[in-house]
Parts: C-alpha cells; sequence; structure tokens
C-alpha cells in the first residue's frame, strides 16, 4: 500500500483529530501529541504526518505535498484552495462572528471590519448589501474596536469567554464551523484504495458517536 501523508495543524485541532484516529483503531504513537518535529512517520500504518500551521494546510494539500489534511472550515473557506472536501470530522466546533463593542453603530460612511478572514467578511457584508473596508490583521483581533482601528471584528468565536473579557458583544453569526478531512484531487485518484478506508474507518466513528 502507498503512504498516506496527511498535515494537520498544531494545537487542539490536532489534538481531536490524533484522538479520533486512534479510535477509528489507527496505532499512533504517544510521542506524536508531544513532539516538536515537524514530520513524523508512522511506519507501521503506512502514515506520514506534517504538522503545520492551521492556515497552510490547505496549501500543502493543493500542492500535493500532502495527500490528506485536517482544517478548519474557516480555513477553507477563507483560502478557497483547489482541495476536496471529503468528511466533517465533527471536532473542534465554533462558528464566525461579527462583534464589537456594545450599544454602537457602524460608520454609515466608511465602516472599517477588522479580520484575519478578509475574503469571508467581504463576502459576508457583500451579500448584506454592505460596502466596507476590510482591515487585514493576524492576531489579537479584538483589539481593534477598542483601540478605535475598527468598527466590527470578523472572528473565530468558542466559548465566547475571549470576546467578553475585552468588553466586546456578538452583533451577527456568519457561519458554523467544524474541522473536515481534505483531500488532493490526484492523490484522490492515486491512492482511492487507502484513502476510502481511512474515509471509512473515520466515518463509522463519527458515525458512533452520533448515535
Amino acid at each position: 500500500m502507498s503512504m498516506l501523508t496527511i498535515a494537520m495543524p498544531k494545537g487542539r485541532i490536532f489534538e481531536e483529530a490524533a484522538a479520533l484516529l486512534r479510535e477509528a483503531g489507527y496505532q499512533l504513537p504517544p510521542e506524536l501529541d508531544e513532539s516538536r518535529k515537524l514530520i513524523i512517520e508512522v511506519p507501521e500504518e503506512n502514515m506520514r504526518f506534517f504538522l503545520a500551521k492551521p492556515m497552510d494546510v490547505a496549501t500543502y494539500v493543493e500542492y500535493g505535498v500532502a495527500d490528506l489534511g485536517i482544517a478548519g472550515k474557516d480555513v477553507l473557506l477563507e483560502e478557497e484552495r483547489d482541495v476536496y472536501e471529503l468528511i466533517d470530522l465533527k471536532i473542534s466546533p465554533c462558528y464566525l462572528a461579527v462583534a464589537g463593542l456594545p450599544d454602537t453603530s457602524i460608520d454609515e460612511v466608511a465602516p472599517k471590519i477588522a479580520t484575519k478572514y478578509p475574503n469571508v467578511a467581504s463576502t459576508y457584508f457583500r451579500s448584506q448589501g454592505e460596502q466596507v473596508e476590510i482591515v487585514k490583521l493576524n492576531g489579537s483581533i479584538e483589539l481593534a474596536p477598542l483601540i478605535g482601528l475598527a468598527d466590527r471584528i470578523v472572528d473565530i468565536v468558542s466559548s465566547g469567554r475571549t470576546l467578553k473579557e475585552n468588553g466586546l458583544v456578538e452583533y451577527e453569526t456568519i457561519v458554523g464551523i467544524t474541522s473536515r478531512l481534505i483531500v488532493n484531487p490526484v492523490s484522490y485518484r492515486m491512492k482511492d484504495k487507502e484513502i476510502g478506508q481511512l474515509v471509512s474507518r473515520l466515518s463509522d466513528i463519527i458515525a458512533e458517536k452520533a448515535v
């Protein structure tokens, strides 16, 4: 069987995805969770893992250096990479929302929206018939309305604690987010047997959890 190369994001998604793979019967070594290595081979399962930044996973898969990847739906919506989405893994649930300071209205002339999701934010506000100026930030998005850089932010919300601690409130929910298994189109054809088996085993576990 051909080796499957899987790009995985570091952090919470990685931990939940590794647990899901183990539940599906894959013998992953304990050091997979603790290693600082960026490439980890699991020869007994014919797998190789790349550990990457969440926003880069879909890029590795699109260019074929990874056959498969696990990426949040937020990344897939923002990046619009040439990959196939195979299954919803139902892990790391959260959502994208519009937030800002309480009891404030958007500047009607030139509203500014701070976000690390410029494509998603632009598409959303356009669909609402609103023309906005997008301010691209890479982190600490909550700071933008506090210092007057933006009227609103578009960001991931999980528990809502970060917004609350910074005195912000949610105004609108844009879309629910979970992590997805994605595949390179060429790999999907060339390694269909191995990928099909992985999808089947993961799908069975996800279905069991849903009952």
